[in-house]
């Protein structure tokens, strides 16, 4: 299993509909932060938003595992990448996910049963 690295490409604000639904005074995502890189595999990496890793784990899991191309290939073009984003509907935030060479290393003691 390989690590896979993160990086938030873009966080994005909807202004026509935070205008309508969002709160006074609500902005970009206030969590994550352009250029930010995390690296994950199994686990979601410290720092990252929960909601955000709801959204990619999946990807991460796959991609952390040999997945190549998602899709048929007519979706993202280059192997071992994914472009996601987490899903607030007001203020999505983009992420880049692409393998890395480095292998992952369980870092907790498995159960014994």
């Amino acid at each position: 299993m390989k690590h896979c690295k993160i990086t938030i490409l873009k966080t994005t604000l909807d202004e026509e509909l935070a205008k309508e639904y969002a709160a006074p005074g609500f902005t970009r995502c206030p969590m994550m932060r352009e250029g930010q890189v995390f690296y994950a595999d199994y686990a979601k990496p410290e720092g990252f938003c929960d909601e955000a890793w709801k959204a990619v784990y999946q990807y991460v899991f796959a991609l952390s595992h040999g997945a190549g191309v998602f899709y048929y290939g007519d979706w993202i073009d280059r192997k071992g990448v994914a472009i996601c984003s987490c899903n607030d509907g007001l203020r999505p935030v983009i992420m880049k996910i692409e393998r890395t060479d480095e292998e992952s290393h369980i870092d907790y003691e498995p159960v014994e049963r």
